[in-house]
């Protein structure tokens, strides 16, 4: 009997995928990344199967400042950071009207809800995007490290791009085997920039 959608241990179904791959040749993962704190940790642990490009697209981040600061130190973290395979930077427009015209109707949603879902799809839609256009081999997202955003969820939207799109979607949930611990270890090793709010208008 098959387990239903939302009891998949998604740590384990990534950690089989990934010893899969080291029987292969490196493959390119391009990993959207919400900001430097939650890739510190996804970038430490798939950089040793994967050769990874981060895709920084976060229009929800309603202030530009805000948004700035945290290209800025998602863009040094990979500098200092010794990944075994290169790790390599994208920045994908900054347009956070698509933002609001995506949540428009459901502002008063309590956070974690239906317009935080439509935020993923919209994030993780331009990953796939760009993933199919490019040749990636996995898209995947640092979004699943968050104790606050659902990973089943986020899952679950991922491989339905995933197969729209043609490109292999890499499951995760990266805050199981302390990997949100791990975060705001090199978060304070490297000095990050740690945020207290995802980045829109309606978190802050």
């Amino acid at each position: 009997m098959a387990v239903p959608f939302e009891n998949r241990n998604f740590q384990k179904e990534l950690e089989k995928k990934l010893q899969e791959l080291q029987q292969q040749d490196v493959k390119h993962l391009l990993l959207h990344s919400c900001c430097a704190p939650c890739s510190s940790y996804v970038i430490e642990y798939l950089s040793r199967y994967f050769q990874i490009t981060v895709f920084y697209y976060n229009p929800n981040i309603s202030a530009e400042e805000e948004y700035r600061k945290r290209v800025l130190e998602q863009q040094r973290f990979i500098k200092e950071f010794p990944a075994k395979y290169p790790v390599d930077f994208v920045e994908g427009d900054y347009e956070p009207r698509v933002f609001f015209d995506t949540v428009k109707g459901y502002e008063q949603c309590k956070e974690g809800g239906e317009r935080c879902f439509l935020c993923y799809e919209l994030r993780l839609k331009k990953t796939a995007q760009l993933a199919a256009e490019k040749g990636y081999d996995y898209f995947t997202t640092t979004l699943t490290i968050s104790p606050l955003k659902n990973s089943v969820k986020l899952n679950e939207i991922g491989l339905r791009l995933g197969e729209e799109y043609g490109v292999p979607y890499l499951l995760s949930d990266f805050k199981k085997k302390e990997g949100y611990k791990r975060s705001i270890e090199l978060s304070k090793e490297y000095g990050l920039y740690r945020q207290n709010y995802c980045g829109c208008a309606y978190s802050r």
